[in-house]
Formats: C-alpha cells, structure tokens, sequence
C-alpha cells in the first residue's frame, strides 16, 4: 500500500508503478487491459470515507491496545461494516421538525497551532455549510414554539470531506450515558397508552423519570429556562456540547468545546406568547428563518471555542468528558475564530431539509473525539438511525449529503445506489485494481486517531468525578437575573402542576432542593406540597430496591457555587434592532408624516416595520396617499412583532378605539415588556390599553420602555423608540402588568 507524502495521480506513472509493484513494460501487455479497465475510477486515488475523509489504516481497527478490544468510536470500521450490511436491499425519532438553509464559513485566522484540518487553517476558504435548526420532542406536525432543546447542527463541505458539528441550543445534556438515551426519549414522547401530550414534557413519564436521575438536575435547569424557547433560530446560540479535541500537524491534543455566538445576540419569548403563537403562527420560527434569508438579512454567527491544554485536563472541579457539564466562560474564555452566514434557502424541502443526514462522527483530520460516554453512543445511533430513515447505507449519495471532496472506497451495491462503479476490485488489499484505492498518510491529509494512552479493566461503570449532579445546576440558577428566576420557578410550576402522580411531583421537589432551597420552596408552594430541606446522604428518591437505580444517586457532592454571568441571556450585551419586527397600528386617516417618519426611521436601524389595520388592501393617510396595509387584526397579534408604535391621526386612532382587538394588541405588548411608541392621538390607544396614564401629567413619565410625544416630535420619538427597542424587553412592568387579555 502506498502511504507516502504525494498523492498518486493519473499523471503520476512512478507513483502507480511503485504501488502495483510490477515493470512498466508488463502494463503494455493484452492481460492487462482488463486492469487499466479495473482502476479506471480509483486510479491514483486515495482511500477516503463515504464524507470524503482519507484513510490512514484500512488493515486495523480501533483498539484500546493492540491485544485490546475494539472500540465503538471506530467509525471507519463502522461505515464499512454497516454498508456492507445493508448492500442486498421514515420521520426521525428526535428533531423531526426541522429548518435549515445554505451558508459559509471563513475561519478569522490560522488555528494550526491547534489543528491540522484545513478549513480552520485556511482565512481565505469560504467552506459551503448547511445548517438544520429543529425541535426535539415533536413530531413533524408540532408547533415550532415547544417548550423544549432547539438542534443546532452544522455540516461544513470541507475539502478534506464533510465535517458534522451536531450539537444543540444548550451546552449541556440530560444523561451522562448513551445507553439512557433511549429511555430518555421514551420518557419524554407522548404517553403510549393515549399518545398524549405532543411535543412537551409536562407530564408523568418525563418527570418520573427526570426526579429518578439527578445527574438531569443542571439540563433541566436549561430546559425550565427562558433559553427554551428562543426569538428566532438567528437569535439563540448553539453547542456541540461534548467535549472534542483538536490535534495539530505535531499530532499534539488540546480539547476543545465548540460554541456558536449569534451576531443579533440571545433572545427569547415568554411562555404566554408561545402560547398565543402557536395558535396564530406555529410555523412561526420557521417562516422567520426563511423571511430573514429571502430579504437579504442574512443571519450570521461566529463560531467560537474553548480549549485546554491537554496536561489541564484534570485541573477543573468537574470532569471534562461530563456531557451534563459546562466549562464557565469565565473559567475559559471563548475565543471566537470564525463567522457562519446562512445566505441561501433550500430550494426543495424534503430533498435537502428533510433528507440531510448529520453525524457526529463525520470528521476531517485534525478534529477528533474525548472519551465523553454520551458521545461514543452517538457515534454508532446517529448511523443506524439514517439506515431505516433514509433507505439504506447510501444515504451519503443523496444530492444535500454529497461530499465535495473525491470519494473512493470499495463499497457496493445497496439500496438506492446512485454511483456506477467501474472494475472489479471492491475489496483491499488488490493487485487487479492496481491497489487503489490508496491508504493516505497523514502527510496526505489522512485521519489518524489520536494515540491517547489507556490502562484500564474492562467495566460498566462510571468514574466518581461524574457524580456531582447539583453544583453545575446551583450555579446556573443563581447566575439568572431575577425576572430569569421567575420564569423558571413559573416553567417548573406549570410542568410538574400537569403530573397527575403526587410522589412524582414530591419527589422532583426534593430533587430540586438539592438545587436551590429557595427554588425548591417557591415551586413546592405553588405545588401545595412541603419542602424537603437539602441533605447530605444519599438522596433516598424512594425508588423501587432492585439494587439499580441506588447506582445513580450517589451522596450530593457539595462545591463552592460561583456565579457565571454569561450564563444569564440578560447580561448579555445589547445589540441593534436588525431585522426586529415592528407593528405599526394605523387606519384611515393616519397622520402620514408620523407614519413616513417612524417607519423610515426603523427601517434605517434595520428593524421591519409592518402596517397593521382593521382590514387588509390599503389605507388612507390624512393627506389621501395610500399606504399598504401588511397585516390584518384578524390574522395577526402582538405576539408576533417585537415591538408596536401607534401614529397620530384622529379618525385613524378612533377606528382602532373602537376595535376590541387593537385594544388588545397594545395590551398585550405592554404585559409582555415589549418597547411601545405612540405619538399625538395615538396615546389615547395606549391610555386605553392601560400601558399609559390617562392624565396629561402621569402621561409625562411613562413606564419602562413606553416612548410618546407629540406628531411634530416624532423623529425623536422614534430615536428613543429605537432605543427601548435595543433593549429587547422591559421587566421592570412585568411585576405590575395590566388584566390579563
């Protein structure tokens, strides 16, 4: 086999002569001319996975020691074991509802010093991507607006061969094992004996099985969080959530953690609106992500890292390879070393949305796994899954999964086969074939796993530094603002209200109180149950003694509690209002110079102001110039816009007076802290909505986020509303919102 540092090619005579090991003169003879035949497509070639990546080895799988057995990480072995498998020749079980788009990459500068993979090394490379963002639990039919983890996955089209980072919209996980990953998502799909609830975990086989595993303790922190459900898909952020590690051209290790930092910064709704949406819109992300794109507002992320040393690889208080585990930012910064732009919408949805296939064993050199036990399962599910969704073992020939690099291997056949293969050479080592394709060495861009040093027995088990469920969870609720902390003490209040099994509920309460004391108390109360004081022995969830679960609810283990400040979407920086929603509530007879100037304002801040009416067509302004009408009262609601401003015009402000729904739109956005702005007549809307005092001198000092001034002013209105706005909400009102719409 050849393994040298040039690649064979066509042109490259010397290189096949060396390879096939035979004179030039025996190539010229009548046998022969079947072998130019057999090597026709491989001739030359490397050996490469079905993404495209080279092979280093093709003779020897992965083994913990030589003598040692094989290990599932194998993912050539893999690859070419399950093709060979399924060579005689439905919806995805998790992350069925999906939305994705076409983009690029560009890394900022070299990482060499961490990596060899090329489209990290390389600043001028624009790497093709195509990202899926998805819901969990619910079916394809569900609402976009769940309570539940978001799918962040990313596939680069590298020239090494396809690269996976399929991770989520939360840096963390429920289970520290794969083997509980069928039980998790058993627990958590609808009920079997009614097929009920969709899409939501508020019921009792979640939380049973949620209140019998502590290690969940820190993801359900998470997912009872407001980052449950975000703005948009462009306004959350994204986490390969393992920890991988990063290997250079000296093959020396680092581990890393992979974060995606979304430009317009981090947001969310509120229980309440996604309610509403639902109703309105539940495609409401999805049409979100795709407007953005068809308007040219390209959503953009940077791609940011974490990365150890490999010699700190014991140094932190908690166990790297934990996938319920984070890295505190402030413990290791994020460096951010590239940017991701979605630029293009799918042009068929099913072809390329519903038929890509993620993996997170898809590598390029230079990338490569940790011993993370939620990860190692991945590797072997996320292929098995594709076989049955997607046909069969050619799934990487489908158009949207297609490497861009060259791919040359020895499998055949199978279900919805697409390559016609040329010669008779399908295995290795040949002679026929010219012993093409080639092992690549590393020099050649081949994959080398990295050569980590293991001495251990054989054991199902799992290392005590795994065992700290609660500490990582304390620290990301004290780390919430206050109106953060209500939110998720809300969340835990409405879920555990709808089990209908009262040990599940007290039980849960005790897990929590190994969390937060006052946590625990503020959801017991609204629970109508005592409150467990936090213990230092085992937890006792009073689950049944068959010996197994005792295993996985080891004595609390008791760290100092820092606080982690970007854990909290309301310390994050503020940002503009690019491609905010704004509704502009205007009829007949709107003044039109308050009309022009508002919406000429947003737009130049980059927000899309939308004309909402009583009816659809158009409007007239009080000067007669016709205005189209974007959205009607009846087939919208404020929970569909970030924000609402009302321009003066006295027969306008009276049609939307005696409109119970305009009433309600500004009501609603006022007990959603969304920035308000009203200009002349239009504070009469906002007085009735009671989102401004009747009286001239309380009008005078509105509350938080509410912006008014007389027509003439409203240039500088709308430069304070442009402001309030920026600031995404305005809790301050949420302690005294008006009566409930």
């Amino acid at each position: 086999m050849r393994t040298g540092k040039k690649a064979a090619t066509k042109s490259d005579k010397k290189g096949l002569e060396r390879a096939l090991g035979a004179p030039k003169a025996v190539r010229s003879s009548p046998k022969d001319r079947d072998l130019a035949r057999n090597t026709k497509d491989a001739e030359g070639q490397f050996l490469t996975t079905n993404q495209g990546l080279r092979i280093n080895d093709d003779q020897n799988s992965l083994k913990a020691g030589e003598r040692g057995p094989s290990l599932l990480e194998d993912f050539h072995l893999r690859e070419k074991i399950t093709h060979f498998d399924h060579e005689r020749i439905p919806e995805r079980i998790v992350h069925a509802r999906g939305s994705a788009a076409h983009g690029v990459f560009q890394v900022y500068e070299s990482m060499a010093r961490y990596t060899r993979a090329a489209f990290l090394n390389d600043p001028a490379a624009r790497t093709p991507v195509f990202v899926r963002f998805s819901t969990v639990a619910g079916s394809r039919g569900s609402s976009d607006l769940a309570r539940d983890v978001r799918g962040f996955a990313v596939k680069f089209y590298t020239s090494e061969g396809n690269f996976d980072l399929v991770g989520n919209n939360m840096p963390v996980f429920f289970i520290q094992d794969a083997l509980k990953f069928p039980d998790l998502v058993h627990a958590v799909k609808p009920e079997p004996d009614r097929e009920i609830p969709q899409a939501a975990s508020a019921h009792d086989t979640f939380w049973d099985f949620i209140s019998l595993m502590p290690e969940s303790a820190h993801m359900i922190m998470w997912v009872m969080s407001d980052r449950a459900i975000p703005r948009s898909f462009r306004m959350m952020e994204g986490f390969g959530v393992h920890t991988f590690r990063l290997v250079n051209e000296a093959g020396e290790s680092s581990f890393v953690k992979f974060h995606w930092k979304p430009l317009l910064g981090v947001h969310s709704i509120l229980w309440d609106e996604a309610q509403k949406i639902s109703g309105l819109d539940p495609d409401y992300h999805r049409r979100d992500l795709w407007e953005a794109i068809d308007s040219g507002a390209f959503p953009e992320w940077e791609l940011g890292v974490q990365i150890v040393p490999e010699k700190d690889e014991h140094k932190f208080a908690f166990d790297l390879l934990d996938p319920t585990k984070l890295i505190p930012e402030e413990v290791v910064p994020v460096k951010r070393v590239g940017k991701l732009t979605l630029n293009r919408n799918p042009d068929n949805f099913f072809a390329e949305t519903e038929q890509v296939a993620f993996h997170p064993g898809h590598l390029v050199s230079g990338i490569d796994f940790s011993n993370d036990p939620l990860l190692q399962g991945r590797l072997f599910s996320y292929t098995d899954t594709q076989l049955s969704r997607l046909g069969g073992p050619n799934f990487h020939e489908i158009p949207i999964n297609r490497s861009v690099a060259p791919v040359h291997n020895n499998q055949r056949d199978g279900h919805m086969r697409q390559e016609i293969n040329r010669g008779t050479a399908s295995y290795q080592p040949n002679s026929v074939g010219g012993g093409c394709p080639f092992q690549a060495g590393r020099a050649d861009g081949g994959f080398v796993s990295h050569a980590e040093k293991i001495d251990a027995h054989k054991v199902r088990g799992r290392s005590k530094s795994f065992f700290d469920h609660f500490s990582q969870a304390a620290l990301f609720f004290k780390s919430q603002s206050d109106v953060e902390k209500e939110h998720l003490i809300q969340a835990l209040r409405f879920e555990l209200s709808k089990v209908e099994r009262p040990e599940i509920r007290e039980r849960m309460v005790r897990v929590l109180a190994q969390v937060d004391g006052g946590l625990a108390g503020r959801v017991a109360e609204g629970l109508g149950i005592a409150v467990p004081k936090a213990q230092n022995g085992p937890l006792n969830l009073s689950v049944p003694a068959d010996g197994d679960a005792a295993a996985f609810q080891p004595e609390p283990v008791r760290k100092k509690i820092l606080l982690s400040p970007a854990l909290s979407m309301a310390n994050k920086p503020l940002k503009g209002i690019q491609t905010r929603k704004v509704a502009v509530l205007a009829a007949d007879g709107v003044s039109g110079s308050s009309l022009a100037a508002m919406t000429e304002a947003l737009k130049a801040a980059g927000a899309t102001p939308a004309v909402v009416s009583t009816r659809v067509g158009f409007l007239k302004t009080d000067t007669g110039k016709d205005i189209k009408i974007d959205a009607s009262l009846l087939n919208t609601g404020s929970v569909l816009f970030d924000a609402v401003c009302v321009p003066g015009g006295k027969a306008s402000v009276a049609a939307l007076l005696a409109e119970p729904r305009a009433v309600r739109f500004v009501k609603e956005a006022y007990g959603h802290a969304k920035a308000i702005a009203a200009t002349g007549e239009g504070m009469q809307l906002l007085s009735a909505a009671g989102a401004l005092a009747a009286s001239k001198a309380q009008a005078a000092a509105p509350a938080a986020g509410i912006v008014v001034g007389e027509i003439p002013k409203t240039k500088s209105v709308a430069e304070a509303f442009i402001a309030a706005i920026a600031a995404h909400r305005h809790w301050e009102r949420e302690e005294k919102p008006p009566t409930p719409s």
